[in-house]
């Protein structure tokens, strides 16, 4: 009896076949090792794009453009001088816009000057990128940068925004920046970015809802101020400015049949009647306009969630329903994406990443064998997408509502119920709650 009492129990042994568990890492740990598997990629794609890219040879060069035009401006030329019969490049910034844009002539000559060009667009999407992850609340030490950086410089919109050398970097990092001071009740300077936004591009002058809606009247001010200022003090300055309202703004009201992926663009190049056209603009208006006026609820209870997303749709249907609209834009949608990250947004609905697919992905999708409808598919691609992600904004903020409809009206438990429901002796929360409680009295 002794004896058997005082055995000790032996532990069970692992059979020398048997696996073996490894730890897991935990989620910074993965940040870290995912930001040093992301940098060497980032880095290299975006070496690829901004110095070997641009240096290919492309009948687009829309910096060239912009500086002829605006050494036509400082010499007293007439800036507005083109023939617009013609489908190439043509300037077509506002008089502000050339006040605005007229510093570049101080560099070295157009081909520096575009390299340099290239350069600071490039670095402008790198550090938009880094304010969204700030933003989002994620590290710039962990994987979440340069993975957006890889992603995003693998895309159609950057590849053919640092070929043909134009503006649309700069004008993501105002973007991004308008939101982050807008957020950050930074109105003036919110009210600046903005402004400056719309005087280059005035598609822009949609997203003046934002600070409209929140009664942020400062930034609101100054958006409309700033391009309005702009174009005051350069009308002076330039050469037959009046040519702008008589020639450019003309031609602006024109819809091209090429390089044009709105809903009428493609119309006028496959020849869809002009009732048809309408009709689809008008439903693309519904579908924003709804998406917009569902998602206002939001701008209080999760307002980062509300201002990305609703400066994306309202930028997507200017892309969509207005007369030009290329597929480079999309490159402004970013701030939409980085939602995904959140608890509530409406990019986990698997369509709005089919649309992100079709308006962003360098895919090409001419065919040798299906020419014809490779042909189709490549020039409807950016509409599709667009498209798609208008739907599926709208229709994932109308279920939103639904849901937080039935969750107001669901009834509240009676006091019956609550006198029948047995209460929890012991809790992890209630045993904290009534320690502290007695700790207080103590």
């Amino acid at each position: 009896m002794v004896r058997s009492s005082s055995r000790a129990t032996k532990a069970p042994t692992q059979s020398p076949g048997a696996a073996k568990t490894t730890p897991q890492l935990s989620r910074r740990q993965a940040s870290t090792v995912l930001a040093l598997v992301m940098w060497p990629l980032a880095a290299m794609s975006f070496i690829h794009k901004v110095l070997l890219v641009p240096q290919n040879k492309h009948e687009t060069d829309d910096f060239t453009t912009v500086w002829e035009a605006l050494h036509r401006f400082r010499a007293g030329i007439p800036v507005y001088s083109e023939n617009y019969n013609t489908v190439d490049p043509h300037y077509l910034y506002s008089p502000g816009g050339t006040l605005l844009l007229s510093p570049l002539t101080a560099l070295p000559g157009p081909g520096l000057g575009r390299l340099f060009y290239i350069a600071v667009n490039g670095g402008a999407i790198v550090a938009a990128l880094a304010v969204l992850t700030v933003m989002f609340g994620h590290r710039l030490r962990g994987g979440v940068w340069p993975t957006a950086i890889f992603a995003l410089f693998g895309t159609e919109a950057v590849y053919n925004t640092l070929l043909f050398s134009n503006n649309n970097g700069i004008l993501l990092l105002f973007l991004v920046g308008f939101i982050y001071l807008l957020l950050h009740r930074r109105d003036i300077l919110a009210g600046i970015l903005i402004g400056l936004a719309i005087t280059i591009k005035p598609q822009f002058a949609p997203l003046l809802f934002l600070p409209l809606v929140r009664k942020q009247w400062a930034v609101f001010a100054g958006g409309l101020g700033v391009p309005v200022l702009f174009n005051l003090a350069a009308w002076p300055l330039m050469t037959q400015p009046q040519e702008y309202v008589t020639k450019l703004v003309p031609y602006l009201g024109q819809v091209r049949d090429y390089a044009n992926s709105s809903i009428q663009g493609v119309g006028a190049y496959f020849g869809i009647p002009g009732p048809l056209i309408l009709l689809l603009r008008v439903i693309a208006m519904l579908f924003v306009a709804a998406a917009v006026l569902l998602l206002l609820r939001y701008r209080e209870r999760d307002e980062l969630m509300w201002a990305t997303t609703t400066s994306s749709i309202l930028l997507a249907g200017v892309f969509l329903i207005s007369n030009l609209g290329q597929m480079y834009y999309s490159m402004l949608l970013v701030p939409l994406l980085f939602t995904v990250t959140r608890s509530r947004s409406v990019m986990h609905n698997p369509v709005a990443w089919l649309g992100i697919y079709w308006c962003m992905s360098s895919d090409v999708w001419f065919s040798d064998r299906w020419e014809w409808p490779g042909r189709i598919v490549e020039f409807c691609r950016g509409t599709v997408g667009w498209a798609l992600l208008i739907i599926a904004v709208g229709t994932t903020a109308a279920v939103w509502w639904v849901q937080d409809r039935r969750t107001a009206q669901r009834p509240a438990p009676s006091s019956d119920d609550e006198r029948s429901s047995p209460t929890p002796t012991s809790t992890k929360e209630g045993d904290s709650t009534h320690d502290g409680l007695s700790q207080s009295h103590r």
